[in-house]
């Protein structure tokens, strides 16, 4: 009779994920995933140090001031709802309305303001090379013609350098940092390039075997990206960036999540002062 019961009951529980599957497919709310009341932040999952997704929680630079922001904003952290924004889909996450806000390493541009709008800069970074530790051929973007360089799809680091430094530089694009990361490490490329913060992050995480060049090259200001035409959010996002400078909060953030990597952000543009977006 035992035995009996328990397969009864495997089939009523088989049954009932069954149910719920199909529940799921109807509707996402019923499935746990109603996100009103909630704010929804793009970050990057794969860029330690800055937005990484660690064993189901969000730690980085760009995570610390998300929170912040948010806070200011009147959202405690657990109704932040994190979506992983990705370089190439950043623009069409805002137009369609599926985050409202985007804190992802996010350089503030003319070209991507056709698109959206934003508010900051929260950070200033600088684009730099990352390279394998012997290796001591690569000391600057004009050291790279002839060479194999590894950027993120979507971003706009390696075009900088084939067209301002190295015009005949090999490109190669990964979906993410960390298949950068893995290219060097094997030697199907000579370097990575984007912002030195994020290689930074990097090079802490390869545990001595990548480093950064450290010649920074250009000035990339972070931006949060929002919906386009919203000067009230940037200007409340604004003002909590400007609160977070002032109470020692965005240093102790810099400091925290760089530890061990031997950077110090750029004295000459850091801290910035956030004034992005608020006239219309």
């Amino acid at each position: 009779m035992t035995v009996f019961n328990t397969r009864i009951r495997r089939i009523a529980r088989r049954a009932l994920a069954a149910l719920a599957a199909v529940a799921c497919t109807m509707s996402l709310a019923a499935c746990g995933a109603d996100e009103s009341g909630k704010i929804r932040i793009g970050i990057k999952f794969d860029q330690p140090g800055l937005g990484f997704k660690k064993s189901g929680t969000y730690v980085g630079f760009d995570v610390d001031v998300a929170k912040y922001v948010a806070k200011k904003l009147g959202y405690s952290e657990d109704e932040i709802v994190w979506k992983e924004a990705p370089s190439k889909q950043r623009e069409a996450m805002l137009q369609n309305g599926d985050v409202d806000m985007i804190l992802a390493t996010y350089s503030i541009t003319d070209e991507r303001k056709n698109a959206v709008s934003f508010a900051g800069p929260y950070f200033v970074a600088g684009q730099d090379l990352l390279v394998r530790k012997d290796d001591h051929s690569i000391n600057g973007p004009e050291d790279l013609n002839g060479k194999r360089l590894c950027s993120v799809t979507g971003s706009t680091s390696a075009a900088t350098v084939k067209k301002k430094f190295a015009s005949e530089v090999q490109l190669m694009e990964q979906p993410g940092y960390a298949e950068c990361a893995t290219a060097l490490f094997s030697g199907i490329v000579d370097a990575v390039t984007t912002d030195d913060i994020i290689l930074a992050g990097l090079a802490s995480a390869s545990r001595g075997k990548l480093k950064v060049v450290g010649k920074p090259f250009t000035q990339e200001y972070y931006g949060v990206g929002i919906k386009k035409g919203d000067t009230q959010l940037a200007t409340k996002i604004n003002n909590a960036i400007v609160d977070m400078i002032q109470d020692g909060s965005w240093e102790n953030a810099i400091s925290d999540n760089t530890k061990g990597t031997n950077y110090t952000p750029d004295v000459r543009y850091n801290p910035p002062t956030p004034d992005e977006g608020e006239e219309a």
